[in-house]
C-alpha cells in the first residue's frame, strides 16, 4: 500500500477555507492523503459554515465528518506527525505555534469571505470560485513526486502554490 500523506490546513476559525480545503483534498487525493483542518484557539468555530458545506455538496465532493479541531491540538508533544502545513490565512500565520514533527510549512492566502462579509459580497458564488481555486492548487499537490525525488524541492513546490492564481 502506498504511502498516506498527512497535511494539516489553518484557517482563523476552521469553518470555511480549511473546511473547504480538508474535503477538496481527500477528494483529489483519492487515498494518498489524510487531511486535517485546525483553528485559533480563542476563536474556533463550533461546526463548518452552512456555505462551506453547501459548496462542497454541490461540488459532489464528499465531506467526512470531524470534530473541529483547534491548532494546539496538531503542536503538542506526541500528536500526529503532518508532512505539511498550509496556512490559508495570513493574519494567523504569525499566531500559529511550532508544530509537533516539525512538517514542511506554506502560506496560501485566502480571504476570509465569512469574518469580512460586507454584504454586498455574494457568499455563495465565492465560496465556489475559492473551492475551485484550493481545487486546481490541490490537484496540483496531489500530482507531486512526495515520497521520491528531492525534498527541497518538493517544499518550494508546495510553497509557490500559493502563488498560483
Amino acid at each position: 500500500m502506498a504511502d498516506v500523506h498527512v497535511v494539516v490546513f489553518v484557517s482563523q476559525r476552521n469553518s470555511f477555507r480549511s473546511v473547504l480545503a480538508r474535503a477538496c483534498l481527500e477528494h483529489v487525493g483519492k487515498g494518498r492523503f489524510k487531511a486535517y483542518s485546525c483553528g485559533n484557539p480563542s476563536r474556533l468555530a463550533s461546526e463548518p459554515h452552512d456555505l462551506a458545506l453547501h459548496a462542497i455538496r454541490t461540488a459532489g465532493i464528499p465531506l467526512r465528518q470531524d470534530k473541529q479541531h483547534d491548532w494546539n491540538e496538531f503542536a503538542r508533544l506526541g500528536a500526529m506527525k503532518a508532512q505539511f502545513v498550509i496556512t490559508l490565512d495570513a493574519t494567523v500565520q504569525d499566531l500559529t505555534p511550532k508544530w509537533s514533527g516539525q512538517p514542511d510549512t506554506a502560506l496560501w492566502a485566502y480571504p476570509d469571505l465569512v469574518g469580512d462579509a460586507t454584504g454586498t459580497v455574494d457568499l455563495q458564488r465565492a465560496a465556489s470560485v475559492m473551492l475551485l481555486s484550493l481545487r486546481r492548487r490541490l490537484e496540483i499537490l496531489s500530482s507531486l513526486p512526495m515520497t521520491h525525488g528531492d525534498r527541497t524541492a518538493l517544499r518550494h513546490d508546495v510553497r509557490d502554490l500559493g502563488y498560483l492564481e
